[in-house]
C-alpha cells in the first residue's frame, strides 16, 4: 500500500527529503514522474492508470498540504526497513493509505519500474 498523509499535517516538510522516490510534494506543487527517478518518455501509474509522458507536470493532489503520490510510494520497500516519511513525521501524520493495498512483490516491481 501507499502512505498518506493526513490533515494533521503541520506542513513543516520534514518527510519530503526522506523519500528516495521523490514522492511527497508540498501543497500546490506539480509533480512528474520522472522527478527523482530514471523514468522517461511514455509511462503509466500503478496505481492510478494515468499513461503520460514522464516529464509531463501533473496537477497537485492536494492545494494545501504536503501530499503523497501513490504511484509514486513504494513505502521505502528496496530502500529502508520503514516508511522514511512516517519516520520523521512530528505529529504522525504519515499513515499506511487504505485505498492503495499493495503486496511487497508489488512495491519491489513498482520500484523496480521507477529506478533502472
Amino acid at each position: 500500500m501507499a502512505i498518506i498523509i493526513t490533515d494533521e499535517c503541520i506542513n513543516c516538510g520534514a518527510c519530503e527529503p526522506e523519500c528516495p522516490n521523490n514522492a511527497i510534494y508540498e501543497g500546490g506543487a506539480e509533480w512528474r514522474f520522472s522527478d527523482g527517478t530514471t523514468l522517461q518518455g511514455p509511462f503509466q501509474g500503478k496505481n492510478s492508470g494515468l499513461d503520460v509522458d514522464a516529464a509531463e507536470p501533473q496537477t497537485p493532489v492536494s492545494m494545501d498540504l504536503y501530499y503523497i503520490v501513490a504511484d509514486k510510494c513504494t513505502e521505502c520497500v528496496g530502500f529502508h526497513d520503514e516508511p522514511q516519511c512516517a519516520a520523521v513525521c512530528p505529529v504522525d501524520c504519515c499513515v499506511d493509505d487504505p485505498d492503495n493495498r499493495e503486496t511487497k512483490e508489488d512495491l519491489l516491481e513498482k520500484k523496480a519500474s521507477m529506478h533502472l
